[in-house]
């Protein structure tokens, strides 16, 4: 290879991509276009001369097949597309990432070094226990590391170079894509489905080694706005309406045990993640998450019922709540073609790792890809602790994940 993922990987997250919710435009942000030109260059240096990024900034390339005419699997074995997504977290910056890279890990905590208070504990990060021994890589702590998903283009990235380089390693056509803000909800916005002509997929962004996901939350998003009235404070007996003081009161009524951080597993959470304004308007911007899809309007009626109690202390405020359609879970969908779970399960057996299946407590590319009828089950990539200060990245795990993806498009030959 001309390249490790290592190498490909610190290179990338240095580009800034941080998506932004706030815009209309897809890219949301530019930083995503530096990123994808820079891939569709890499990308024609390996050979793959059909690589292009469009106007909304999906990266689209081809590595052809290369089964002999006379090969058994001649005509069997499906076009699939590997994909991740060029866009991190709005939740914590991007700008200037500064790599760390840990070489030989010992197992103890970390302490980043441009803010010693921020460290990458032990205790909260069992998986470490996994990387004794491994290189790891961190930020410094000033911004995310974006692992998430820059360590799945550069796991797809290098497994295209591999295969260029062997072309003794058998494999049908191989699509790759790259997709824009998929942390807001838009990654497939735009995605022609005609063009990317795949029949399966997989997406390259998850966890540590092991993990295989085929079913996602659904997920909804939620605006409660609240409009109130401002005028001076010490004018203000029997006039002000504080929507700051409304918004607390909704906020606290949000069952406990429907939290993020209360909950596990397949338990459904209502999560509110933004709140901006002052004493005349403010709006809550909530994630609404269930595995049973039914639970998204069971959750949007409690939201109501919270909104219709607290405005009775407030009959003069305006209070509105709305919903936008994010993803669904995937699983019904891959269920009913095994091939596509299967082979990657054998891949990840090959790959020398236990393979499980975990519920996401989050989406993908893959939940929006399923329904629009391209099945696709998601890939770990090495890494933990995404959308924080605290993320980090097993170089060894990056690698790994490699190696799957090599013999992923090697079982689609022999079991087609």
């Amino acid at each position: 290879m001309r390249e490790t993922a290592l190498e490909r990987f610190l290179r990338y997250v240095k580009i800034n991509t941080q998506s932004n919710e706030s815009a209309e435009t897809t890219p949301s942000s530019q930083g995503q276009f530096e990123l994808a030109n820079l891939l569709v260059n890499e990308l024609k240096e390996l050979g793959l001369t059909d690589a292009e990024v469009d106007e909304h900034c999906y990266v689209m390339a081809t590595i052809p097949s290369n089964i002999p005419e006379n090969h058994p699997a001649q005509g069997r074995v499906p076009n699939i597309a590997f994909l991740a997504h060029l866009d991190t977290s709005p939740e914590v910056s991007g700008e200037n990432v500064n790599p760390q890279v840990i070489e030989n890990y010992d197992g103890s905590d970390i302490v980043l070094p441009a803010d010693p208070s921020v460290v990458i504990r032990v205790e909260e990060n069992p998986n470490l226990k996994k990387c004794v021994g491994h290189t790891i890589v961190t930020t410094d702590g000033t911004t995310l590391l974006g692992a998430d998903n820059k360590a799945g283009i550069a796991a797809i990235m290098t497994m295209a170079d591999y295969l260029v380089s062997n072309p003794q390693i058998l494999h049908g056509n191989i699509r790759i894509c790259f997709t824009p803000d998929e942390e807001i909800g838009n990654g497939t916005k735009f995605l022609d489905i005609q063009k990317l002509n795949v029949k399966y997929a997989y997406t390259v962004d998850g966890d540590l080694p092991g993990e295989l996901n085929k079913e996602t939350f659904s997920a909804d998003q939620a605006t409660i706005s609240i409009v109130g009235r401002d005028i001076h404070p010490g004018t203000a007996k029997g006039i002000m309406i504080n929507s700051i003081r409304i918004a607390a009161d909704l906020i606290a009524r949000l069952p406990k045990d429907m939290a993020p951080e209360t909950t596990e597993g397949y338990e459904p959470y209502i999560h509110p993640y933004t709140i901006e304004g002052g004493v005349g308007k403010t709006t809550i911007k909530l994630l609404l998450r269930d595995f049973r899809t039914p639970g998204l309007e069971e959750q949007k009626q409690l939201l109501q019922k919270i909104i219709d109690e607290v405005r009775a202390f407030y009959p003069k405020a305006e209070i509105t709540l709305e919903t936008k359609f994010q993803y669904r879970n995937m699983l019904d969908h891959l269920e009913k073609v095994p091939e596509v779970l299967d082979n990657l399960w054998e891949a990840a057996v090959r790959s020398g790792v236990e393979p499980y299946w975990k519920p996401i407590r989050g989406g993908t590319d893959g939940s929006r890809l399923t329904e629009m009828g391209v099945p696709t089950p998601n890939i770990y990539t090495g890494g933990n602790n995404f959308h924080s200060k605290t993320e980090w990245l097993s170089v060894d795990f990056l690698n790994k994940t490699v190696e799957t993806l090599v013999n992923l498009v090697q079982v689609w030959v022999e079991k087609s």
